[in-house]
């Protein structure tokens, strides 16, 4: 059916490029002055970092230039995908970590940024060896590489050893709390804090059930359901597509109505509404494949991946293990990783009896934590205020 086929390229399209991810841009050089590019100042070290089978990646490591002995440090963990030291983000919205990274230096941390197994340069650029961009057991490899960065930063004469932090963003905070749970597992000193953004607290196949179809019942709940009873009528359904972008409203059109009427074949109790969970619900369910899971249709090639990452514990679980000081951070917009989820991550760091634990719900901001409608959301880099308070909460650490 021409609606299932349309319904499925809208569902997927928002999710299977960068599941629990940032995404990733197209390559720029930066060519302003260091005093422009919030650099001055501060010392730019290129090394790199030997992840074993075959793959040595590019990082940088930086630290105010005038510091003297060994710092703290803060070790960057990217969202899924394959994205570079930066996390630079698509349409040239900016980067992730480089203003993090800049407020830490300013805090007097040196900050640790790499490459991703795969990825070759800024933009990101990728490899063209399928082995290190699709490697097996994927999840279980980017935690171990990010193992190798840690003992790295771990072993630099500039770092103390004692005070590395874990500062995470999206499958980054499962990362830094897997870590940070078994530091002896994974080989590494016992982390002194773990700052993470935009929290996975849920595990993956919740998580693309609302990433792929739950999202739209959110909106149609929001937005179309002008009395709040929970059903269509055929007004709140055309009214409820007006503003909505063409190829959006395109897709639902079909779902909610035929022309000036309900669809009848959503409609199953025809009663002349649209029930927006049991009736629209069935119908996205259907079309989002998702009760083939892992069998998705639509995500073939993150079938190893939501595998593999199942395997481990989510923020929720690993974090409690975790003794030191933890920061969640998260938008109340965000679609692809719920503030609610943060809260109750929050809330099991909590009851393990930690008392140094914070989290910031921020009105507006979505996943990669800038302001940008909820339902249509626009990459962006940190909102500033996202920059201040984890300045802040790193000076009360240092």
């Amino acid at each position: 059916m021409t609606t299932t086929r349309n319904l499925r390229r809208l569902t997927v399209g928002l999710t299977a490029a960068a599941v629990l991810a940032a995404g990733v841009g197209v390559a720029r050089a930066d060519t302003r002055p260091a005093e422009r590019s919030g650099w001055s100042g501060i010392t730019r070290e290129p090394v790199r970092i030997d992840f074993g089978r075959g793959w040595v990646t590019d990082a940088e490591l930086t630290y105010p230039s005038h510091a003297a002995g060994r710092l703290p440090l803060v070790v960057f963990l990217h969202g899924s995908g394959h994205n570079d030291m930066n996390q630079t983000l698509p349409e040239g919205k900016g980067a992730t970590f480089i203003p993090l990274a800049q407020a830490a230096n300013r805090e007097g941390f040196a900050t640790l940024r790499f490459n991703k197994r795969g990825v070759t340069g800024i933009g990101p650029v990728e490899s063209t060896d399928p082995a290190q961009l699709n490697p097996k057991r994927p999840y279980d490899l980017i935690q171990r590489d990010a193992a190798s960065a840690i003992r790295f930063g771990a072993a630099s004469p500039k770092v103390d050893p004692s005070r590395i932090f874990l500062l995470g963003h999206s499958e980054g905070t499962n990362v830094a709390a897997n870590l940070a749970a078994a530091p002896q597992k994974f080989g590494i000193p016992d982390p002194a804090g773990v700052v993470a953004m935009g929290v996975v607290g849920k595990d993956i196949k919740t998580l693309l059930t609302l990433q792929l179809f739950g999202r739209v019942l959110l909106q149609m709940h929001d937005e179309f359901d002008v009395d709040g009873d929970g059903r269509l009528t055929a007004r709140e359904a055309t009214d409820g597509l007006i503003g909505q972008p063409e190829e959006v409203a395109d897709q639902l059109r079909p779902v909610l109505l035929d022309g000036r009427k309900v669809r009848a074949s959503t409609d199953t109790d025809h009663d002349g509404q649209i029930a927006i969970d049991a009736e629209a619900g069935r119908v996205l369910r259907q079309a989002s494949g998702i009760d083939s899971y892992p069998d998705t249709p639509g995500l073939e090639t993150l079938k190893d991946y939501v595998t593999d990452i199942a395997r481990f514990p989510t923020v929720t679980e690993a974090l409690p293990r975790f003794t030191g000081p933890t920061l969640l951070l998260n938008g109340e917009n965000d679609l692809q990783t719920p503030a609610r989820a943060a809260l109750a991550a929050d809330a099991a760091v909590a009851a393990s009896g930690n008392r140094d634990h914070q989290v910031i719900i921020y009105p507006g901001m979505a996943h990669t934590m800038n302001i940008t409608p909820k339902f249509h959301p626009e990459f962006g880099a940190p909102d500033q205020q996202v920059v201040q308070d984890i300045r802040g909460w790193l000076r009360a650490h240092r």
